[in-house]
């Protein structure tokens, strides 16, 4: 497993960590039961804050992605293979919606718009009240 962190980003790096580590879940290049490396080893190997890494694995248990075993490590628990297919199913549905997207030729951030606001447009339109008919 290979993990980039970008620190001229913006993102805080404890939140880079933990995308990083979803992803690497949702793509398979690691599986349920794998273990993490251990907070100072993944410090030493990214150039960052031991501390850092220990908020980002607690993060990760808090979500449940991992599981904190004192002593032995962190591992990824098995109830994120399931999860991990399933994005990878949803993955294959955004890649042919880009391609149907792009004969439009809007921009990125026209297409990135269109994604992030279709939920709230959604839950909007669930939560306004039904008319009964007269």
């Amino acid at each position: 497993m290979v993990l980039r962190l970008n620190p001229s980003s913006g993102i805080p790096l404890y939140l880079q960590l933990i995308e990083q580590v979803k992803h690497a879940i949702e793509t398979g290049a690691i599986e349920a039961g794998d273990q993490l490396p251990s907070v100072r080893q993944m410090a030493e190997d990214l150039v960052i804050n031991p501390n850092t890494v220990a908020r980002a694995y607690r993060e990760l248990e808090h979500e449940r992605i991992i599981e904190l075993r004192h002593g032995s490590g962190a591992f990824i628990r098995d109830s994120m293979i399931p999860r991990a297919r399933l994005m990878q199913k949803a993955q294959k549905v955004v890649e042919s919606a880009l391609d149907r997207l792009e004969t439009f030729e809007l921009t990125e951030d026209e297409v990135r718009r269109l994604v992030e606001n279709e939920p709230a447009l959604r839950r909007a339109a669930k939560q306004q009240p039904r008319r009964k008919n007269a």
